[in-house]
């Protein structure tokens, strides 16, 4: 079983970044997924989910209006476009596929926002 997220980097304020969840060992559209993060000294924080078939989502305040998340079932990978970056979400992103049984997590992908 494997998560994998990509998509992470150096942004300026204002700017975006699309972020990537790939996985593979495992029924990917048996599950929900979601993004969290954790900023430097601060506990991990819900950002984003979706269901598993991607009829309905739910954001955090802090992201709604700003960033999409969203999934492609047959290639077996989730997303997470971020618009209008702000330096505090300067974080690392992690990416959760959970149902009634199983909760996995990737390893996370850095974004940092700042000029």
């Amino acid at each position: 079983v494997r998560l994998v997220e990509s998509g992470g980097g150096l942004v300026q304020p204002g700017g975006s970044l699309r972020l990537s969840c790939a996985a593979s060992g495992f029924t990917f559209s048996r599950y929900a997924m979601n993004w969290y993060r954790q900023a430097p000294g601060k506990e991990r924080e819900y950002v984003a989910s979706i269901t598993s078939a991607g009829g309905s989502t739910n954001y955090a305040d802090s992201v709604k209006g700003r960033f999409t998340i969203s999934r492609d079932n047959p290639k077996n990978t989730g997303y997470l476009q971020m618009n209008s970056l702000k330096p505090e979400d300067t974080a690392v992103y992690y990416c959760n596929a959970r149902n009634s049984w199983f909760d996995y997590w990737g390893r996370g992908t850095q974004v940092t926002v700042s000029s």
